[in-house]
């Protein structure tokens, strides 16, 4: 009898998730700080002992899951039911500054890229712009037209963005540039639709967030967790992406969490293996210590001052639209 695979499985292999690595890891990072000095004896000792003590828990032996990669289409599919559930902490980092940027920019035409449930195009729409929201997820947009009546919302994704070149004053993205593997084709596209003149206001995962474990995991309908897309884009990726398509850059913010108040260790895992980060709570000093002054996403305000293209150039022919 042939296996039986999970729909939103691709061909590659699954994800090996243990906790005790999450665990290591974050004591690992910390040590490193101590290291170069940030930190006394006594918290490195502290530490060491910490990793012993970790690798003598037979509870944590065993406790590997595989996780399933899961592409955007599907994975949105499943998060779309709840993803207006309550409220993403990462908008709280996001919001004041994107709202910042654009109370400060004239209405007009303002493409949402990447609008998931419509989070940006609600904000642009309340400030008098005409919106066109894009995204990949047929789940998403149907949320997205619920959520904002006013605006105008078509399938289509971040390289291939079904808008006219030059008709667009403001482009948003908000913490989307994570799922692609190179950022180039969405600036391009970026680029393409926006006016001279025009802006771009872009949130995203703060790289070394990434690289803490910081990629969306949810689970499919028989429970079985999987992984959105995630990829560690360094600053000058998106500086280099954006200066080569004539993007000149306004503003970048790095915002910082603040550190979670002293507590005593956890007793218990929690549910890490959807919920990666509360595994934080069985060693909050060395959590503490590793994530101290480590931004949650980078925002981004580029404007438009030339043609994209070769050199700045002529701009490559008209895309076609499909409403």
């Amino acid at each position: 009898m042939a296996a039986t695979r999970s729909p939103w499985l691709p061909s590659r292999a699954v994800i090996y998730e243990h906790p005790l690595a999450y665990l290591i890891g974050l004591e690992g990072v910390a040590l490193l700080r101590g290291f170069i000095g940030e930190y006394d004896r006594d918290f490195v000792e502290a530490r060491i002992a910490e990793v012993r003590e970790l690798l003598a828990d037979e509870s944590l032996a065993d406790a590997a899951v595989a996780v399933e990669r899961v592409g955007t289409v599907d994975g949105y599919r499943v998060w779309s039911a709840t993803y207006d559930d309550g409220r993403n902490s990462a908008f709280d980092f996001d919001e004041p500054v994107v709202e910042e940027i654009v109370d400060a920019l004239p209405a007009g035409v303002a493409v949402d890229a990447a609008c998931g449930t419509g989070r940006f195009s609600a904000l642009l729409a309340a400030r008098g712009h005409r919106v066109i929201g894009v995204d990949s997820s047929p789940d998403m947009l149907a949320r997205a037209r619920e959520n904002v009546p006013a605006g105008e919302f078509r399938s289509g994704d971040l390289g291939a963005l079904p808008v006219e070149d030059a008709s667009a004053d403001l482009v948003t993205c908000g913490l989307a540039l994570a799922h692609v593997p190179d950022l180039r084709p969405a600036f391009a596209e970026f680029a393409r639709v926006l006016r001279p003149g025009g802006h771009l206001v872009i949130s995203d995962m703060h790289p070394e967030r990434i690289a803490r474990g910081a990629i969306p995991t949810l689970r499919d309908a028989d429970g079985r967790p999987g992984r959105l897309p995630g990829h560690r884009h360094l600053v000058g990726d998106y500086l280099r992406a954006a200066l080569a398509v004539g993007l000149e850059l306004r503003r970048c913010e790095e915002p910082v969490l603040e550190p979670a108040p002293a507590a005593p260790p956890a007793t218990e895992l929690g549910p890490w293996d959807v919920w990666p980060w509360s595994l934080a709570a069985v060693v909050p000093e060395a959590a503490r210590a590793a994530d101290a002054g480590i931004p949650v996403e980078i925002i981004w305000h580029f404007r438009r001052t030339r043609l994209p293209g070769p050199a700045g150039g002529t701009p490559r022919p008209g895309r076609r639209v499909i409403a």
